[in-house]
């Protein structure tokens, strides 16, 4: 089996390409006790983890850490904004319908998720807001 770009995971796994006789160089995770595979993945995963070229584990730093946890707090909260808020605030008809009470909740709700990046826990600890019940 052809393979390039091998990188171990932190779980002893093997991140790769192979080539795939129909649809070229496509990417695989070499887990050696898989059964699965159409080859003998114990098999290949020794072979790249014997290959001297194939990259070392490097830990994350805090710093990539961080970011992935930021985009991944703001995607849940950029959900939350579409499913809760844009739902009704770009329908006329029924934001014209809420009362001021209603509306000042979404208000309120919306710039909470807006907030959550500066407040000083961000990303690791977030305490999500709880959506008017109107909007669920």
């Amino acid at each position: 089996m052809n393979y390039r770009n091998a990188k171990r995971l932190e779980n002893g796994w093997i991140d790769c390409e192979i080539e795939h006789e129909d649809y070229g160089w496509i990417p695989f995770t070499c887990n050696p006790n898989d059964t699965g595979a159409e080859f003998d993945a114990a098999k290949l995963h020794a072979e790249m983890n014997a290959d001297p070229d194939t990259e070392a584990y490097v830990p994350p730093t805090l710093e990539e850490v961080t970011a992935s946890a930021a985009a991944d707090v703001r995607a849940h909260r950029d959900n939350l904004l579409v499913k809760h808020v844009d739902a009704v605030v770009s329908n006329p008809l029924r934001w014209n319908e809420m009362t001021s009470a209603q509306q000042g909740e979404i208000i309120a709700y919306r710039r909470t998720l807006l907030d959550i990046p500066d407040r000083p826990s961000f990303p690791f600890e977030i305490i999500w807001p709880e959506p008017p019940s109107f909007t669920q």
